[in-house]
């Protein structure tokens, strides 16, 4: 009998998450059958899923007229529908969760994108959607920006499980780390468990090719193509080695904490001249996970390779970055115009998702 190669990632302790979630997917048994056949341990969702899943269906219009009736939100619907959503998915994702006591089994919903600068607010709607989903395997989604940190800290502390998204360059990485450390911390020192928090990190990687690759082909450096996202990738992991096995996080450890695990996100192929499961064969490693859209899981089912490859090669993932230095490309600039970017580009499909549900709830209106 044939391994199924999706499923034989988790034999090198890496979790497959799917990037995700519409209703068809639950209603027609396809999420379920992906968990016991494919071995997908948790999903993510974002603002560009949930528009493509309500302006693609009618599956929402009858909540959206319960949801209308309540308020003339648009805000306040969508996240009507998707908190339905996410208690649903988590529901199916739970048998897992209880299984890995804990350490799979994961369902992720975003705080407004338009809420990225600002602390306060972010905060206030992360624990608004924890109470409102109200499931130990769901992860609120907060941008790992610099107003991010400390919403990130508290929520932490307040014992919510946090998907800190968004993250490109390996500074804000380690500053997100000290954040759970720290949020862990404050939740020691006010007498309460720790051994139930989950978090994870999510490092987008394909953005960071995308944008580096075209300045490497005009300095002659083609040879490089492909290659900088992956290097910052296993530099990360590096940071997460040193950060989890320190004294610090060892001394929470006694007391149950888990690590953060660093989660490779934006892992579809941007390049065609690039295999389609590239970001999955390359990262493949002990206590992470990557978060896949389904184009990229059908593809790693049908040819993909895995092998524990992240510690591999860390003498050249240090040779790149030193490479970029050296003919003048700062990856620190890079980073931080991907991540003032990434907050544009996850605006534009909330700003489409808030315009569906307005003309559904206008033509919901009319009959």
């Amino acid at each position: 009998m044939n391994t199924n190669r999706i499923k034989s990632i988790h034999n090198f302790g890496q979790s497959i998450w799917l990037d995700l979630l519409d209703r068809k997917i639950m209603d027609s048994g396809e999420l379920k059958r992906l968990i016991d056949e494919d071995g997908v341990r948790g999903l993510t969702s974002n603002p560009a899923i949930f528009e493509k899943a309500i302006s693609n269906s009618s599956d929402y219009d009858e909540d959206m007229v319960i949801l209308s009736k309540q308020t003339t939100s648009n805000d306040e619907i969508f996240f009507g529908l998707a908190v339905k959503d996410i208690k649903r998915a988590a529901d199916i994702f739970n048998p897992l969760y209880k299984e890995s006591k804990g350490g799979d089994g994961f369902v992720s919903l975003e705080v407004s994108p338009y809420l990225a600068r600002e602390t306060e607010k972010t905060l206030n709607q992360a624990k608004e959607l924890w109470k409102a989903v109200d499931r130990k395997n769901v992860m609120i989604k907060i941008p790992g920006t610099a107003e991010g940190l400390p919403a990130i800290r508290q929520c932490i502390s307040e014992g919510i499980n946090i998907n800190v998204t968004l993250l490109f360059g390996l500074p804000r990485y380690r500053e997100v780390a000290e954040a759970y450390l720290a949020g862990l911390e404050d939740r020691l020192k006010a007498k309460l468990p720790i051994d139930h928090v989950a978090s994870v990190a999510s490092f987008f990687l394909s953005r960071i090719d995308v944008m580096v690759d075209p300045m490497l082909i005009e300095k002659g450096l083609s040879t490089y193509k492909g290659e900088v996202a992956i290097a910052s990738a296993k530099k990360a992991y590096e940071i997460y080695e040193a950060m989890f096995t320190s004294d610090r996080f060892n001394k929470l450890k006694e007391h149950g904490a888990k690590p953060q695990r660093l989660l490779w996100a934006s892992t579809g192929s941007k390049d065609p001249s690039f295999s389609d499961v590239k970001y999955v064969e390359a990262l493949i490693g002990k206590e992470t996970v990557n978060t896949v859209p389904l184009e990229t899981l059908e593809a790693f089912r049908d040819h993909g390779n895995a092998a524990s490859r992240l510690t591999d090669n860390l003498d050249k993932a240090t040779a790149v970055l030193a490479k970029l230095k050296d003919i003048g490309i700062d990856i620190d600039t890079i980073t931080q115009k991907l991540e003032d970017e990434g907050i544009e580009k996850f605006n534009k499909p909330f700003d489409k998702l808030l315009k569906v549900i307005d003309s559904h709830k206008q033509k919901i209106a009319k009959v």
